[in-house]
């Protein structure tokens, strides 16, 4: 491509770059160990928040709890010894939410980096008596855990695709680059998604914290005003990359400086100044499988604009055909809007809300083309890689269901027993606990019926009965679990709660 297009010919190779965003929770390891639900899945299958959870940014800004702050580091200093210097640590929105990240570097490395950060993380914590989850959501009703990967591509010559630069080759280069990401974004769309596939991933996408399902590109407003100029006709420079004051609209401080693009966290797709961030990836996930797709798609757009410009076409031509076929996969609103899935849809953007939805598409032919082209995987390997995924998912949600099952009729029923028997002669001092005590027998009784019946034949359709029946009759049940744990008697819930697993390590 870079050959196609007059740039950067002395380079020799190419290097795909990462920076990674590691959020986790930190709770005390011995309420850890005494949920069923954190010690088998990851995540809380019951519980009722707490009166105060993330109201009012408090956690936020709050200083770091003394105890999660020396864990932190540990962890830095023990990440030092193994050549990965980790260059930010603080609170994120949610109570015992915590955030670490890396300086940037080579993608190969810095996926390994990752992988030994969460083990070396995991060791640490075990020694403070701690424990780190990296679930995408531990907790439910609170923001959960995301990995957003800081992603660009450059050359051995210093060359970034991602950074507008201050001279004329940068600049051609940059806008180069981006018609080749809206190609592949828009021309390999599922792909991009079933990266970020997975059922923990499944709880916090589109949840007001996270992206939503629908992968679109947020390059900025200003560049797209550009997109529409090139498309128009107009010349491939002409977009100005220059820094702006941003007022802190308070009298007694300056205006601060402010990047050319306000980067939008409604975006699965950034841009960030000088790389894109992939904010989709989820917290335990490997974040080399979404990166490896990445660099796929982008290859992929590099070889059709090469494929242009070989043809006969300008280079000015070729990159206005390659915004004009994949523009409406640029989008700059809000992501969170309601009015977006329904736009979405007028521009046949797929919106692939759960994991088998999402990994239906994965093994398609124009994957296995895709992926062949490229040299990733053989069509036999993409196949394999779709059984693996559809695999992870029904395991995941089995080990929920038969958990959730045992801590009721282990620990929620018998407590319920307690507190009723409590009541007798007493009806009115009762209330509604008779009903929905036995409320929540009677929709045990459902769940187990569900994981009772015969697998489905193949994989995918057992994924999409579990995903359809199984999880929101977990949801349904939950409900009633987490209304009788307001009215329990003081000390007969027989799990740690939200509030102590949120704060109890915290003084």
């Amino acid at each position: 491509m870079l050959k196609a297009v007059g740039l950067a010919t002395s380079a020799k190779n190419m290097y795909s770059y990462l920076g990674w965003e590691q959020e986790f929770f930190v709770v005390p390891a011995d309420l850890y160990k005494a949920r069923p639900d954190l010690v088998n899945c990851g995540r809380t299958l019951m519980g009722k928040l707490p009166t105060r959870n993330q109201q009012m940014d408090l956690n936020y800004f709050a200083p770091v709890p003394e105890k999660v702050n020396q864990l932190m580091n540990t962890v830095q200093a023990e990440m030092m010894k193994v050549g990965c210097p980790i260059a930010v640590k603080h609170n994120e929105v949610a109570p015992a939410q915590h955030e670490m990240s890396p300086i940037y570097c080579v993608a190969n490395a810095s996926a390994d980096n990752n992988v030994l950060f969460m083990e070396i993380m995991n060791r640490e914590s075990a020694r403070m008596g701690l424990m780190t989850l990296f679930h995408e959501k531990p907790f439910a009703g609170i923001n959960g855990n995301g990995k957003h990967a800081n992603w660009s591509i450059g050359t051995d010559t210093g060359l970034n695709f991602f950074y507008p630069g201050k001279t004329e080759e940068h600049a051609k280069l940059y806008v180069t680059a981006l018609a080749c990401l809206a190609y592949g974004l828009c021309q390999h769309n599922e792909l991009v998604r079933c990266s970020v596939a997975h059922a923990g991933n499944d709880h916090r996408l589109g949840a007001q914290e996270a992206p939503p399902a629908i992968i679109s590109l947020y390059p900025g407003q200003l560049f797209e005003a550009h997109v529409d100029s090139i498309i128009a006709g107009g010349d491939i420079l002409g977009y100005k990359a220059e820094k702006k004051m941003q007022t802190t609209g308070c009298a007694a401080a300056m205006p601060v400086e402010a990047p050319t693009e306000d980067r939008n966290r409604t975006a699965p797709f950034p841009f960030c100044g000088n790389r894109f961030e992939f904010r989709a990836v989820g917290s335990s996930q490997n974040c080399s499988f979404p990166i490896m797709v990445c660099n796929t798609i982008m290859a992929s757009g590099m070889a059709a604009l090469a494929s242009l410009i070989e043809g006969g076409m300008s280079h000015r031509d070729a990159v206005a055909d390659m915004f004009k076929q994949n523009r409406h996969v640029i989008f700059t609103g809000n992501g969170y809007s309601k009015e977006w899935p329904v736009e979405a849809v007028k521009r046949g953007l797929p919106n692939l809300v759960t994991t088998p939805m999402a990994v239906a598409t994965w093994a398609s032919d124009k994957n296995k083309a895709l992926f062949e082209a490229m040299k990733v995987f053989t069509p036999e390997e993409t196949d394999a890689r779709a059984e693996v995924m559809y695999e992870a998912y029904v395991t995941t949600l089995r080990v929920e269901g038969e958990t959730l099952v045992h801590m009721i009729d282990t620990g929620i029923v018998p407590a319920c027993a307690k507190d009723l028997e409590k009541y007798k002669g007493f009806a009115k001092l009762a209330g509604g606990r008779e009903a929905l005590y036995v409320g929540v027998v009677e929709e045990t009784e459902k769940l187990k019926n569900l994981l009772a019946a015969p697998h489905k034949e193949h994989l995918a359709d057992e994924a999409n009965y579990l995903c359809e029946q199984l999880k929101p009759q977990m949801e349904a049940l939950r409900a009633l679990v987490d209304r009788a744990e307001g009215l329990l008697e003081a000390g007969l819930y027989p799990f740690p709660t939200y509030e102590a697993l949120l704060y109890s390590h915290h003084h």
